[in-house]
C-alpha cells in the first residue's frame, strides 16, 4: 500500500480528520481509509481561541478516525484559515556565475527559499509562495526557466501570509491532541486540490469557499495561482439573521437553514412549526419569510465576492467561470445566484473527482472539500511544474544508480516548498 495519508481539516464549526492513501489503481486518486469528525470548540472565526477545547475537539476527530480506519497516525497535513490570511504579490531574483551552465532545479530552490526571508508585516509570517513567470536576463519571460540559459533570473511571486501566534497555536493545539503537522496550507488551497481540474485552472477560475465565518477566495490563470483573499463573512450569519428574525434560539436557526433553507424564488410554500420553550407555545415560520432572509445574506455576500474579483484584475480572464464549494454551497439556489450577480458561469464543487470508487458518500459534500485536499495534498501538487521537476530528478537519480562517476543532486520537492513555513524552509536551504 501507498503511503499513509491523514488531513486535519479544523474549521470554525467542524473538526474533520481523513486517513488515505494514493490509489493503487489510478495515481490520481484518493483512496479512503477512514473518517472522523467532531463539533469544533474553542474557534471562533476559524482560528483557535481555546487551545484546550480545541485540542479536546481534534483529539475526537482523531481517534474517530483511527477507530474507523484501524491506524494510528503521528502526522497529519493541516489546515490555517482565518481573515488574517491575506495574499499579496512580491518580487525576487538571483544573480548566477555564468551563462554557460543551464539554470537548474536547484536555482530554482534558491530563489524561492529567498522569498522567506522577505520582511512581512510585523507578527506574521509567510505559508506559501508561489512562483508567477520567471524573467531572464531582463527579457525572456518563461514560466518554466529550468534548463534555459542566462544568468539573471528573476520572478514574481504571490506569497500568502498568517498570523504567526495563529500558526503556532495550531502546532501547540495538535501537539496536546498527539499529532504533529506535516504540512500547513490554507485553506482555500486545499480546497482547490479537491474540487479544480487541471483545465478549468489552464484556462482560468475562481473558487469560492463559503465558511461558518470566513470566504476563501482562490484565482488560478494559466494553471498558475494568480490570487487569493479572505471575506470575513459566512455561514453563521445566515443562522443569525435566521435567530434574529424569527426570534428562534441558535440551533434551531441552525437547523432551519440546514433542512429548510432555500434560495429559489419558486421554491413550495410551507409553515413550518418550531417546538417553544417550557410551557410555551410553538412558533411557526413561512417558508418564504426564510427565504427572504436567507437570499437577502447571500446576495450581500456575493456582492462582496464580485468586487473582490473585480479588484484582482483576473474578473475578465475566468474563462471557466466559478467553482462555489462549503458548507453554504448546500442551500438551493445559491448557484443561479451566484452566476446573476457575477455573471459569470457557475457550477457546485464536490469532493469527488479525486475520490477513488466507493469512498465515503459524506466525503462528496462540499463542506468536506478542504479535508479531502489536505489529504490530496501528500501526493498531488499545487503548481503543475513540479510534475517536471520530479520527473527530471527521477531521471537523473537512476543514472547516477547506473553511472555512480556522476554526482547526484540533491532532492527537492518543489510543492513542499511552496507549503512549508519560513523557519523551516530557511533551515533546509542553509543545510544545502
Amino acid at each position: 500500500m501507498s503511503e499513509i495519508i491523514a488531513s486535519l481539516d479544523i474549521g470554525t464549526s467542524k473538526i474533520c480528520v481523513v486517513i488515505g492513501a494514493q490509489s493503487q489503481y489510478d495515481a490520481g486518486k484518493l483512496e479512503v481509509l477512514g473518517m472522523g469528525t467532531a463539533a469544533a470548540d474553542g474557534m471562533v472565526r476559524g482560528m483557535i481561541v481555546n487551545i484546550d477545547k480545541a485540542a479536546i475537539a481534534i483529539k475526537q476527530a482523531l481517534q474517530a478516525a483511527e477507530e474507523d480506519s484501524g491506524i494510528n497516525i503521528n502526522v497529519v497535513n493541516v489546515n490555517v484559515s482565518g481573515k488574517h490570511v491575506a495574499g499579496s504579490c512580491h518580487h525576487g531574483s538571483i544573480t548566477r556565475d555564468t551563462v554557460e551552465e543551464e539554470i537548474t532545479v536547484e536555482d530554482i530552490k534558491k530563489l524561492t527559499s529567498d522569498m522567506y526571508r522577505i520582511v512581512t508585516p510585523l507578527g506574521t509570517e509567510i505559508v506559501h509562495a508561489v512562483p508567477q513567470e520567471y524573467t531572464i536576463d531582463y527579457e525572456i519571460v518563461i514560466q518554466d526557466p529550468v534548463g534555459m540559459l542566462g544568468v539573471k533570473l528573476e520572478a514574481n511571486f504571490h506569497l500568502i501570509t498568517a498570523k504567526t501566534h495563529a500558526i503556532q497555536n495550531i502546532h501547540k493545539c495538535i501537539k496536546k491532541a498527539g499529532v504533529e503537522a506535516e504540512m500547513v496550507m490554507a485553506s482555500g488551497l486545499a480546497a482547490s486540490l479537491a474540487l479544480l481540474s487541471d483545465e478549468e485552472k489552464e484556462a482560468g477560475v475562481c473558487l469560492i469557499d463559503f465558511g461558518g465565518s470566513i470566504i476563501n477566495l482562490v484565482i488560478f490563470c494559466d494553471a498558475i495561482i494568480r490570487y487569493t483573499a479572505t471575506i470575513p463573512l459566512g455561514g453563521h450569519m445566515i443562522t443569525s439573521d435566521i435567530q434574529q428574525s424569527c426570534m428562534v434560539m441558535e440551533r434551531q436557526a441552525e437547523l432551519l437553514k440546514v433542512k429548510f433553507g432555500n434560495i429559489e424564488p419558486n421554491a413550495a410554500q410551507a409553515v413550518i412549526t418550531i417546538p417553544g420553550l417550557r410551557n410555551r407555545a410553538p412558533k411557526e415560520v413561512a417558508s418564504t419569510n426564510l427565504t427572504k432572509i436567507i437570499a437577502a445574506r447571500v446576495e450581500e455576500m456575493v456582492t462582496f465576492i464580485h468586487e473582490e474579483m473585480l479588484r484582482s484584475g483576473f474578473y475578465e480572464k475566468l474563462v471557466a467561470g466559478i467553482v462555489v464549494t462549503g458548507g453554504t454551497a448546500n442551500l438551493p439556489g445559491i448557484q443561479s445566484i451566484v452566476q446573476q450577480i457575477t455573471g459569470l458561469d457557475t457550477r457546485l464543487g464536490f469532493p469527488d473527482e479525486y475520490l477513488e470508487e466507493g469512498s465515503r458518500k459524506q466525503l462528496r459534500d462540499p463542506s468536506y472539500a478542504t479535508a479531502v485536499g489536505l489529504a490530496l495534498a501528500g501526493f498531488k501538487t499545487l503548481d503543475y511544474r513540479e510534475a517536471y521537476y520530479r520527473a527530471a530528478q527521477s531521471a537523473d537519480l537512476n543514472f547516477t544508480k547506473k553511472n555512480t562517476k556522476k554526482v547526484k543532486k540533491s532532492s527537492f520537492s518543489f510543492a513542499r516548498m511552496i507549503t512549508k513555513t519560513k523557519a523551516f524552509l530557511v533551515d533546509d536551504y542553509d543545510d544545502n
